[in-house]
């Protein structure tokens, strides 16, 4: 995950067996860069004598000495007060006094941690109150009563929920991916989270940097097992969930899909809980989280700012955005590890149980072990892993989820016959049976693609759940965890219940278990939280009619004679020959594109990559003559273009969006399109390109109805128009989502195999893989490499192991000696193995884990991706 600037940040301290980890709070702090005309930022640091401890504070204003609300920022666990900095100078600079501060036993701080404890890290917030109160720039209620809102993410929004339930000064928190009821986050359904509370223990510091009574509580679960009673009042009482009939301000929840630590449930008990209290409370599910993904560091911000404009200085303009958003995930732009994301919303937030569609399951009854010791263990998500390194397992065609034959139960819808959107928690009625008094089961839903055997396991959750009395036999509600994810139409959903998961403790006594279903999965599906068709940009009016203006006066230049260079026959049958072309625009200190040479042959998909500002857009319209190259010519078909060359005519290309009358049908559309460039209507093909596009019945509705996928398939359907011999694409993919994605790569294949080119840009890289036949990358206006997919790219049977320590040469050898391995070879970064025929990533990882290598991450070692990183080096 790229964490750059404006990005969260993640801890900085991380224990090397999980150095990708993002601990309890760490997820990250919000960091910002102030615009250079933003007013200058002044910060003074100071070391508070607090409670008994002294707190490692830093104050930050910005302006004239007028009064200003004041921000408290609350940095994550394993971090100091130096993680929000940038946050702080930020808001400073939008007008607020802010202080940051090192909670104990973090940083400078002194004192043990406490997990939040309000004897401690929550009064030590109250004192830092008092002390804004008395700061000449801070704006008062009344005397000792500062306008004041917090803010953090994890371990700090937990701090902004418990002060707001503590102290009746705060007007207004903005808590990211935190909990509720910590208890219920570590122990959820009575089963022991152990892998995360482990890490988060020993990120702190070791057992000792804590609290006796915390560390003793976590000596004591962690060798038994299971969590006790007086182990859930010790974090409960830590615990927001505790003072929650006590939290009257204005909330922002900010909880992320990709947790397994914090889940969504989290958020959702405390939405319910403050909105029974009177306050207004959005929520808005952001797409990364403690185990990965994306964390939309500068939207999450911007929110954050204006829901403190709205409730701090009651600025009532302020867009404080839609009781609830989720964002939802359309592809990766693989230049930066960036997912291209698109947000959904409804002006009520639906809980998780909202819209629920009942689906059928089939499935006799079935027993399943529990293995002796819970060994091997079944692996859904590895802190740190599960939005990163094992993920790169989905490029090979296999979930990242490993369930062990014989220790689960699995059953299974039909085919969908519609797209299914799931928002929120499915929920299964299941009769259990043990051999032991007790049993521990962990659901989870599969999305199943047609061919029964690729699975996905959204997000990478499961949902643990300890089942007392089932020696006799017992009926269990299991409710599975929330998600937003959308199932195709002919996929299946599969409900496994697995009796072990790496990440949580399970009863070290060997058990059989029989379950059998009680009813059908219901799902919910959230109906009203739907994506808002983009507004139509002023451009989409007048658009049409300036191309239709362009074309006519590219047809009537066209027509005259020009000294345009004469053809050349040899390459009559080449769609694009270019050489040495240059192009460097008036003003530019550097060329966009330097001595550019590469050749595409019919039949050809190629892909011109490169990262942002690497000429592949200038490229493109000099192709299409839209500008004129400084050196160098293009050819097409052996022609050399110009504006207004009649080749031109055999080329069609959707660059940087194309523009529709709002009104008219798509059909409608492309007939004015085509009948404003004088050309014949028996020339268009208007049906083989809408066949090709497969828009359907779509065509006869009006383009303001039309979706964002659509609207693109529709440009694509404009840019066939005519059957062009040379077809080309900047970004056709850009705002679709998965299963868009997929129908655009099926357009562009369909369109070369009927022996015509196609040239597409596109940041998508893992689209360009399964799409392209040839490729050119360009970085800095300069080809770096062009040929075919397969030669660039490089075997696909080898993979790389990273480790949290170097592999010695004997646990090597038992690697390579594995059923499936050709090879295993110590590396730097952990092994490289190459599969067999019979081998498989599945596998390998299961192998893995029973031989206790240490795995932070398995991946392909050579995919485009890496390809291209390696050649750009780190322009991207």
């Amino acid at each position: 995950m790229d964490l750059r600037l404006r990005g969260l940040r993640r801890p900085r301290r991380i224990i090397a067996a999980v150095a990708a980890v993002v601990v309890l709070a760490g997820a990250g702090t919000w960091t910002a860069v102030a615009s250079d005309d933003a007013p200058p930022v002044h910060h003074a640091d100071q070391v508070m004598a607090v409670n008994g401890v002294r707190l490692d504070t830093s104050y930050f204003t910005s302006g004239d000495s007028g009064r200003r609300p004041a921000v408290l920022l609350g940095h994550g666990f394993g971090g100091t007060k130096d993680d929000v900095r940038e946050q702080a100078e930020d808001l400073a600079a939008d007008g607020y006094a802010v202080l940051t501060w090192s909670a104990r036993g973090f940083g400078r701080s002194t004192g043990k941690i406490g997990l939040n404890d309000p004897k401690g890290e929550v009064a030590d917030v109250s004192r830092l109150i008092d002390w804004l109160a008395k700061q000449p720039q801070v704006q008062l209620d009344k005397a000792g009563d500062p306008r004041v809102g917090l803010a953090g993410a994890s371990y700090g929004g937990a701090i902004s929920l418990l002060a707001a339930g503590h102290d009746t000064r705060v007007d207004a928190i903005a808590p990211a991916i935190t909990y509720w009821n910590l208890a219920d986050a570590l122990f959820p359904d009575g089963v022991f989270k152990k892998l995360w509370t482990g890490i988060f223990f020993n990120t702190g510091g070791g057992c000792a940097r804590f609290e006796p009574a915390l560390c003793a509580m976590y000596e004591r679960v962690a060798e038994s097992g299971t969590p006790d009673a007086a182990a859930r009042a010790l974090l409960e009482e830590r615990s927001p969930s505790a003072v929650g009939d006590r939290i009257k301000v204005p909330t922002l929840l900010l909880q992320g899909q990709t947790d397994s630590l914090f889940t969504l449930a989290q958020s959702d008990a405390a939405e319910k809980a403050i909105r029974a209290n009177g306050a207004p409370v959005d929520v808005d599910w952001i797409a990364g989280g403690h185990d990965g993904g994306d964390l939309e560091a500068s939207r999450v911000q911007a929110r954050v700012t204006s829901w403190f404009d709205r409730y701090l200085k009651n600025d009532k303009g302020a867009d404080t955005g839609p009781a609830f958003r989720v964002t939802r995930t359309g592809g990766v732009d693989s230049t930066d590890g960036a997912a291209l994301l698109r947000g959904a919303s409804d002006d009520t937030y639906p809980g998780l149980t909202a819209g629920d569609r009942s689906i059928a399951l089939t499935g006799r009854e079935q027993s399943f072990a529990n293995p002796p010791g819970a060994s091997p263990p079944a692996v859904s998500a590895l802190p740190g892993l599960g939005g990163g390194g094992l993920s790169q397992l989905s490029s090979l065609g296999v979930g990242v989820s490993l369930d062990f034959p014989g220790q689960f139960a699995a059953f299974t819808s039909a085919p969908l016959t519609t797209d299914l959107r799931v928002t929120g928690s499915p929920t299964v009625t299941l009769h259990v049976k043990s051999t032991s008094e007790d049993a521990v089961l962990f659901g989870k839903v599969y999305d199943v693609g047609p061919d029964g055997r690729q699975q996905v396991l959204p997000a990478q959750l499961v949902a643990p759940v300890r089942v007392e009395g089932a020696k006799a036999g017992k009926d269990v509600t299991l409710t599975l965890p929330a998600i937003d994810h959308e199932v195709d139409k002919g996929h299946r959903l599969r409900l496994v219940l697995a009796s072990t998961d790496l990440g949580y403790a399970s009863p070290a006594a060997a058990a059989t278990y029989t379950v059998s279903l009680k009813g059908d999965l219901a799902v919910p599906t959230a109906a009203a939280v739907s994506t808002a068709a983009a507004p139509l940009p002023s451009w989409v009016w007048w658009l049409p009619l300036a191309g239709a203006g362009l074309a006519l006066a590219l047809l009537v230049t066209g027509r005259r004679r020009t000294a345009t260079p004469a053809p050349e026959p040899e390459l009559a049958e080449v769609p694009l020959q270019i050489t040495d072309l240059s192009k460097k625009y008036a003003g530019g200190d550097r060329y966009s594109v330097r001595d550019l040479s590469f050749r595409v042959e019919k039949g050809q998909v190629l892909g011109l990559l490169g990262p942002n500002g690497a000429g592949k857009t200038t490229t493109l319209r000099m192709l299409m003559g839209l500008i004129k190259p400084d050196g160098g010519e293009i050819r097409v078909f052996g022609h050399a273009i110009r504006p207004g060359a009649p080749v031109l005519s055999r080329v069609g290309a959707f660059v940087e969006g194309a523009g529709f009358l709002p009104h008219l049908s798509g059909r409608q559309n492309l007939e004015l399109y085509w009948q404003a460039t004088g050309r014949p209507a028996e020339d268009a093909h208007l049906d083989e390109a809408l066949e090709i596009a497969g828009l359907g019945d779509a065509l006869a509705r009006a383009v303001r109805t039309y979706s964002q996928g659509m609207r693109q398939r529709l440009a694509i359907a404009q840019a066939m128009l005519g059957l062009p011999d040379l077809l080309i694409l900047d970004e056709p993919t850009n705002g679709l989502d998965p299963p868009q994605i997929r129908e655009m790569r099926e357009v562009m294949i369909r369109y070369a195999a009927a022996g015509r080119t196609v040239i597409v840009s596109s940041h998508l890289l893992a689209e360009v893989e399964q799409t392209c036949t040839h490729l050119v990358v360009m970085d800095r206006g300069r080809l770096v490499q062009a040929g075919p997919v397969g030669v660039i790219v490089g075997s696909g049977d080898t993979l790389l192991v990273g480790t949290a320590t170097p592999v010695e040469e004997p646990l090597a050898e038992k690697v390579a000696a594995l059923p499936g391995v050709a090879s295993a070879v110590p590396t730097d970064d952990g092994l490289l193995v190459r599969l067999d025929a019979d081998g498989s990533a599945q596998h390998l990882v299961a192998e893995l884990v029973r031989l206790d290598v240490p795995v932070q991450s398995v991946g392909p070692h050579r995919r485009l991706e890496d390809a291209f990183l390696t050649l750009i080096g780190g322009s991207a």
